[in-house]
Parts: structure tokens; sequence; C-alpha cells
């Protein structure tokens, strides 16, 4: 596969106009993510998008409604590509125990950055989703926004990591409950790690993503050996 060549069914309510097929689209997303990562969500603007990017805010306008849109946009191409990461990686392995512990590992580690998406940085999207993840569906507005499928990518994904987890342990009563908290454990325990250690034991900042994937892994069949 050559560059570019990984494009992402986002659902159409996201914008107004896709930003993957244009070449300012591209640049848009490419430098919306650096911005986000340099500045948080709360003091990015469209207007400081705008003066990176030496655009305007109407310009920016005519992909996405607004900022919150726009962090959403991001979280599903983040989840899309945690979801081809995973289909990619278990494509020929037979086994559920090796396709679980893989999907552990692509959770973990879906920041290696990739030659199929230029206008992705997969590594500083990933800080951002541990960073300003949450913020896309911990909103008073859920309800509305999930009746217009904004999270699809998200329960698809889910749905996909909880189906291997009943072909692994077809007995286990909470694989959905499991599923998501193994995607909710990843963003929060390094986070913790990063920001607030005292709420976890991952504690070694150098190798953080090596020790919470053995976290991940020893409660997880620990979990669906019982």
């Amino acid at each position: 596969m050559g560059k570019h060549s990984v494009r992402f069914d986002i659902n159409s309510n996201l914008f107004l106009r896709d930003p993957q097929g244009s070449e300012y689209g591209q640049k848009l997303l490419k430098n919306s993510i650096v911005l986000l990562d340099e500045l948080g969500f709360e003091a990015f603007t469209f207007k400081k998008l705008a003066q990176r990017i030496n655009s305007t805010e109407a310009s920016i306008y005519r992909y996405f409604q607004n900022k919150h849109v726009l962090l959403l946009y991001l979280t599903n191409w983040y989840w899309e590509w945690v979801s081809y990461l995973i289909d990619i990686n278990t494509m020929n392995i037979d086994g559920a125990e090796e396709q679980l512990k893989i999907v552990i590992h692509n959770i973990v580690n879906a920041s290696t950055e990739s030659p199929l998406t230029e206008y992705i940085n997969e590594n500083v999207l990933h800080q951002i989703i541990i960073n300003e993840g949450s913020k896309a569906y911990h909103i008073h507005d859920v309800d509305d926004e999930n009746k217009d499928g904004f999270f699809q990518s998200y329960k698809e994904l889910v749905n996909k990591v909880s189906d291997l987890i009943v072909k692994f342990a077809p007995n286990f009563p909470y694989p959905k409950l499991l599923a998501s908290n193994l995607f909710e454990m990843a963003n929060n325990q390094i986070y913790f790690a990063e920001h607030l250690p005292r709420l976890t034991d991952i504690k070694n900042r150098a190798k953080k993503y090596k020790d919470l994937e053995d976290a991940m892994n020893f409660m997880a069949f620990k979990l669906l050996a019982d």
C-alpha cells in the first residue's frame, strides 16, 4: 500500500465536508492534531487553527460546525484506526487467546506512526485521545449525539473485541463490560501515569506502555479463566 491508501468511513453527521477527501482538509486534520496536543481542547480554537495553516475561520467552518465535532471526528478516526490494526494483525491468527493478546497490544500501542496516513500523526493523535478523548462523549448532549450515530465506530470496535472475548470464554457473563473497560483502562492508566501517578501502579514512565500491556493481560485473562 502507498501513502494515503487508508481512508476511513466516518459518520457523515460529523462533518460538512469530509476532510479526508481534499488537500486542504488533510492539512486541516494534520494541524488540528498538532495544535490540540499543544494547547489542549479548552484553549484550542478555530481562529488559532486558521492562523496556524494561514487560512480563515470561515474555511474551517466549511468542514466542521465547531471544535467539539472536530474532536469527535478525530476520536472516530482513532477508533477506526484501532479497529483496522486489530483486523490486520489478527487476520492470520487462529487461536482466540493469541488474538486477544494482539487486541490488547493494539489497544495500548495504537500510537505507531504509519506511512499510510501522512496527514495523521497517530502518535500525537493517541496522546490527544489519552488527554482529551473522554471529552468527546462525557457531555450533557451525549444521548442526542448517540442517536445521530456519533459513537457508532466506538460501539462497533467494542463489539468486535466483545465477540472475541466470547470466542475465547463462551461462558463469561460480561464480555462488553470487559471490552469497553479495556479501552477505557488503557487511556486512563496512561493519563494517571503521566499526571496523577498515585492513582496507578504503572510507575515507570519510560516503559509505561509495556507495563500497562502486562497488567491488562494479567487482569483480562485472570477474569476469563475463573
